[in-house]
């Protein structure tokens, strides 16, 4: 779990005028530009390839931050993109080209190996560890609205360490600021906003509010998934507020005014299993032993959730349907694969963005047709 504590020092953060800086920029050829054709999955193994989206030129911005994903063996990244964060742009970002013009900064982000050592030792990583990707991302976030944004409504998003720093992000350059009218929503799945019991704003935030529908903007959207049938242990990692009176706020992005939903998954390489070496191959994923030749798979009826509460734990309950336990789920939502058999306390964590991506898309859209309505 991600903590962001103040501290005195202020690092110098990277100079974003330059074009080497970014992951992705809209009009590259970079880790955002590759390919995104799904092949969707029924039930029973049938395959049909999605035919192309039409593309028009969106009308949004998406701002992502990427999570934990640099096997750089120092405690922070350098500015060179690896497989790890190459491979998880490809993977989270560039599905949202469809709503959004995707900015990506590189940020020297605290590595994996760090943030495993600290897990081994027991130590927790200190605000300290996070001055220096913070200073790197609120640098990009200021240098893309000076030279890119040019008055457009965004969205932000991020994933664990990326949903922490963006919500740093939120409280010290958003929140009750005139810009806030800007912002379509604040995506960030596993990282906790904490609101007051039973409110939607308030807590981490004074007045951006957790989104309730659709057509909302200005708003965050967050939450934590795990198992339904393997639920928050005592010491799970995320979806808790930490001992204070508040809570984590909750949303599923498949059904913002709450209760159980169908989820709209678009599945992903594993990165998790093999890096973005995997993502180059031209087919990764079968499906009852026939191959599916797409680096995405869309499985409609294999997922629902709700927002739910255990304990001081709020979180998106993920349920698989039962019966669907071909090759195909096994490698991408099963025990082994998604990991919370082995490691209880982090849940669906790394697939927090993937189990929700098609419906976290068609919000971008909607919100951004209801900013420029509005406008």
């Amino acid at each position: 779990m991600l903590f962001l504590l103040a501290a005195a020092v202020t690092p110098v953060p990277t100079d974003y005028r330059v074009p080497a800086n970014w992951l992705c920029r809209p009009g590259r050829a970079d880790a955002c530009a590759g390919d995104i054709a799904a092949t969707i999955v029924a039930l029973d193994g049938t395959q049909t390839v999605e035919p192309a989206a039409k593309r028009a030129a969106p009308k949004a911005d998406c701002f992502y931050v990427y999570p934990t994903t640099s096997m750089d063996p120092t405690p922070h990244s350098d500015l060179i993109a690896g497989d790890g964060e190459t491979g998880m742009a490809a993977s989270q970002a560039a599905p949202f080209r469809s709503a959004c013009r995707v900015f990506a900064p590189l940020y020297r982000s605290v590595t994996l190996p760090a943030l495993r050592a600290a897990m081994r030792t027991g130590t927790r990583l200190s605000g300290a560890d996070f001055e220096l990707p913070y200073a790197d991302v609120r640098a990009a976030f200021r240098a893309y609205l000076t030279r890119d944004n040019h008055g457009r409504p965004f969205a932000l998003i991020g994933h664990s360490q990326g949903s922490a720093l963006l919500k740093r992000l939120v409280i010290e350059e958003i929140d009750d600021k005139p810009i806030q009218r800007q912002m379509l929503s604040a995506i960030l799945p596993g990282t906790a906003v904490l609101v007051p019991r039973g409110r939607d704003v308030g807590g981490d935030l004074k007045s951006v509010p957790l989104c309730r529908a659709a057509t909302q903007t200005g708003c965050v959207v967050t939450w934590a998934s795990y198992r339904d049938t393997n639920p928050p242990p005592a010491n799970a990692l995320f979806g808790r507020a930490g001992g204070s009176d508040l809570v984590a706020g909750c949303t599923n992005p498949a059904h913002l005014t709450g209760g159980v939903a169908p989820l709209d998954p678009l599945l992903g390489f594993p990165w998790w299993r093999g890096g973005v070496a995997q993502f180059k191959q031209p087919a990764i994923w079968a499906a009852r032993g026939k191959p599916v030749g797409t680096r995405f798979v869309r499985m409609p009826g294999l997922l629902s959730g709700a927002c739910v509460a255990r304990g001081d734990v709020r979180y998106l309950a993920v349920q698989v349907t039962p019966g669907a336990a071909t090759d195909l789920v096994a490698a991408t939502v099963g025990p082994d694969t998604v990991g919370d058999t082995a490691y209880p306390d982090w849940g669906f964590h790394v697939i927090d963005i993937a189990i929700v991506e098609r419906d976290l898309i068609r919000l971008v859209a909607a919100q951004s047709a209801a900013w420029h309505k509005r406008k």
